[in-house]
């Protein structure tokens, strides 16, 4: 079985989109790009999360034709290659209709920057503008909203989330969806102040060394 390391992180990503209640039932979906391949590996379409199998996995080529697969690709196939294809260091994308993302995307909102935290994306995340789900008009849109940025809500829909592996892309989901949560709560009690752009800037460069391995000569913040 062709990549079989990718689908098994599929299916383990998958699962987690329903443990973390980033999604409900078979909604949203997940792929890993491999360039060495030329292929991207996709969750199939309509398959229950829980009962989801390495096999049932989908290969596609960066124009959705299949490759290999008993199913069809997810729907939203074209959101994800668009991805692919327009920032060639982004190797994964997460698509989740987690519930507070989702109900700032049907305010037709972009979320701010309420938390240095948005920065694991940019200095904000913007909404597209409503397409109809697993069109080429949302992956346009998708990506025209998305701009620098490593997130974007989907109007009326969800959150679409890339990052250079999937442990970065599910992340990025996870701390957005919070960011989120956080923003619709403080407005429910009131005018939420949002971090400036300096301050995002600044947040953005520890982001890109956050985490990172240290050498002997170099100083933890």
């Amino acid at each position: 079985m062709r990549l079989l390391d990718e689908r098994r992180k599929i299916v383990q990503y998958c699962q987690l989109l329903l443990k973390s209640g980033l999604t409900k039932g078979t909604g949203g979906n997940i792929s890993i790009y491999v360039p060495s391949e030329n292929c991207v590996v996709i969750s199939p379409s309509g398959v229950p999360y829980d009962s989801m199998e390495p096999e049932d996995v989908v290969l596609i080529d960066l124009d959705g034709n299949k490759i290999e697969g008993n199913y069809k690709p997810s729907s939203e196939w074209a959101m994800h290659t668009a991805v692919y294809k327009q920032k060639p260091e982004m190797q994964a994308v997460v698509h989740t209709h987690s519930v507070f993302a989702k109900t700032l995307s049907c305010l037709r909102e972009d979320l701010p920057a309420v938390s240095y935290l948005v920065a694991v994306a940019g200095k904000k995340v913007s909404c597209a503008q409503y397409a109809s789900f697993g069109t080429q008009e949302l992956a346009d849109n998708a990506l025209t909203a998305m701009g620098d940025s490593k997130a974007v809500l989907l109007a009326n829909h969800g959150l679409l989330a890339a990052g250079e592996t999937i442990e970065e892309a599910f992340n990025i989901a996870e701390e957005i969806e919070l960011c989120a949560e956080v923003y619709i709560r403080a407005r429910g009690i009131g005018k939420p102040v949002v971090l400036d752009d300096d301050e995002m800037e600044y947040m953005l460069e520890r982001f890109k060394t956050y985490g990172a391995r240290h050498t002997n000569n170099s100083h933890t913040i």
